[in-house]
């Protein structure tokens, strides 16, 4: 008679591959959604295919982009709330892209976690979905990675990829940027990825609970007004660039706010004055510089602020660029001008925020 102890498996070390196929049979019609010329959108080879030809494009440049949604993911976790995030995931890469003029054109996505629930797995997805097809981007892989031992259960973290083309000769920022020319911004749809490390410690520091009522928007739990998925820009701001002629730049306004991200696509001798009074703020945003006692600079370099995606314009243009933004859904505001700089600070203030409660 052996007295031998069973065996050690992949399963008793933390690893449910049974749940990882789960997972993929709950998305894969979620994945079908998103094909497009170019892409079936099927899922489980080992590698992604694309066909830029069957796509239309004659001469394209590739342009990529990675990120992720940062300690957003934690406010998810901890509310149990996920349908939203894999739209941030999405939104995050492709608002990246459409900056350069590309088309979005396929997305993968890289989900890491301690223990896999497939069913809150499946919820991110669909997100990832959703937001692919609002974009008009194909699904077309990802991984799922169960990590015991790195991450806690419950615990997850998600990046995403894309790629996208646009014809040669098209991308932006052009090179006849120049003094006079309109800067436009585009309303955010709230805090969207960047600044979450902050907004926790706002959080924290006010003691209301992520289950109660939101302070600035009584109708909504603050963990659900906080995960209100990033804006996708992508349609609006492609059908402006191929209908008017007269979008010069964009720069989507993520971590750095107005602060670091427009003097990216400038350039390096040109600058832009901002009308602060111009800017929609959010409620969202006035509860945070309240409760948390930050000062208007550091919102401007943090937070969106109401602003999610800016364009230099034409001035000539600005009247038709902001009339197919607005058709598309968009709130568009008149914003300022790109100006002369000699040295010093790229991105010019005036006027105030307004933080009022």
């Amino acid at each position: 008679m052996s007295d031998k102890k069973p065996g050690l498996t992949y399963s008793s070390s933390g690893v449910d591959i049974d749940a990882g196929n789960r997972l993929v049979d709950l998305i894969k019609p979620m994945v079908r959604a998103t094909a497009r010329a170019g892409a079936d959108a099927e899922i489980g080879g080992f590698g992604g295919l694309f066909d830029l030809k069957a796509a239309g494009f004659k001469d394209p440049v590739l342009v990529a982009a990675t990120d992720g949604v940062g300690t957003k993911v934690k406010i998810a976790i901890e509310t149990g709330v996920h349908s939203g995030i894999g739209i941030d995931l999405v939104a995050m890469s492709v608002n990246d892209l459409v900056v350069q003029g590309a088309e979005p054109l396929f997305f993968l996505d890289y989900f890491a976690c301690g223990k896999l629930d497939p069913e809150a797995a499946a919820e991110i997805v669909a997100g990832v979905a959703e937001a692919c097809r609002e974009s008009g981007c194909a699904l077309i892989g990802g991984e799922t990675a169960e990590m015991p031992g790195l991450y806690k259960d419950g615990d997850y973290d998600l990046a995403g990829f894309s790629v996208g083309a646009a014809e040669r000769g098209t991308l932006l920022p052009t090179k006849d940027i120049a003094v006079g020319d309109a800067v436009i911004g585009l309303a955010s749809s709230g805090v969207h990825s960047n600044g979450f490390s902050l907004v926790r410690k706002v959080v924290e520091k006010s003691g209301v609970a992520f289950d109660a009522p939101a302070p600035f928007a009584p109708v909504m739990t603050l963990g659900g007004a906080l995960l209100a998925p990033t804006k996708l820009y992508v349609k609006s701001c492609l059908r402006a660039i191929r209908e008017t002629g007269g979008i010069k730049a964009l720069a989507h306004i993520t971590g750095g706010g107005f602060t670091d991200n427009i003097p990216r696509v400038l350039p390096k001798s040109l600058g832009v004055r901002i009308d602060l009074n111009a800017v929609p703020v959010l409620p969202v945003f006035k509860w945070l510089a309240n409760e948390g006692n930050i000062a208007e600079l550091e919102m401007l370099r943090t937070f969106n602020c109401g602003i999610g995606m800016i364009a230099i314009v034409s001035r000539e243009k600005l009247v038709d660029v902001m009339s197919i933004l607005s058709e598309g859904g968009e709130r568009a505001v008149d914003l300022g001008e790109v100006i002369e700089i000699t040295d010093g600070e790229r991105v010019v203030y005036e006027g105030s925020l307004d933080l009022t409660p």
